[in-house]
């Protein structure tokens, strides 16, 4: 049982973690506008579209775009945006 506590534990710590993103100027957290993250976090170490959303017609819609900042204390803070929102933030430790 302590185990079960102890693991359900670290699933919600890690899944925090991956919600959001400290910076200098604030907290980058899912749902920010991209204006927002570039002024809480500054300009991204880079930046690339990777692809678009489709409408029910097919045609392009909103464009998705990831930014990456680090590394930061070894990490590396790959941010997936669409239509200009913050849609997921994943972490890997930098090599």
């Amino acid at each position: 049982m302590k185990t079960l506590v102890i693991g359900a534990l670290l699933a919600v710590c890690s899944f925090s973690a991956s919600a959001s993103m400290r910076c200098d100027n604030g907290i980058a957290s899912k749902g920010d506008r991209s204006s927002e993250v570039r002024m809480k976090c500054g300009a991204p170490a880079s930046q690339s579209v990777i692809g678009y959303t489709l409408n029910a017609q097919g045609e392009q819609e909103f464009k998705q775009e990831e930014w990456v900042y680090g590394p930061r204390n070894g990490m590396y803070y790959f941010l997936t945006f669409e239509a200009e929102r913050l849609k997921s933030i994943e972490s890997k430790r930098g090599q």
